[in-house]
């Protein structure tokens, strides 16, 4: 699990994918948005600011945090240990493997 937190006005945070970690994000403080970008390059925006609600990203899901609020703390629970070799950072690798190419 990991923090996110202290992130300074119009920052966005992210833009990558994990080919095998899963994630739940929680706004814990604040509010902020999760932005899930799919392979065809068509955002979906949720807004995440109660914490009670949990949004649950899937291996292989683009995404980027952004729109965060005064003192927001997200926290990040994954189903497996921090592995660089997992994060998928550029958007058109992404595609090609969401693809099968």
């Amino acid at each position: 699990m990991f923090w996110t937190y202290d992130v300074p006005g119009g920052e966005i945070r992210g833009g990558h994918a994990f080919r095998k970690q899963q994630e739940l994000i929680i706004a814990l403080s604040g509010s902020f948005d999760v932005v899930i970008t799919d392979e065809q390059g068509n955002e979906t925006r949720t807004s995440l600011n109660r914490s009670y609600q949990a949004l649950f990203l899937p291996k292989m899901t683009w995404r980027h945090l952004e729109n965060f609020s005064t003192n927001s703390v997200a926290l990040h629970l994954s189903d497996s240990e921090y592995l660089k070799e997992d994060y998928i950072r550029d958007f058109q690798q992404y595609q090609t493997l969401k693809n099968g190419e």
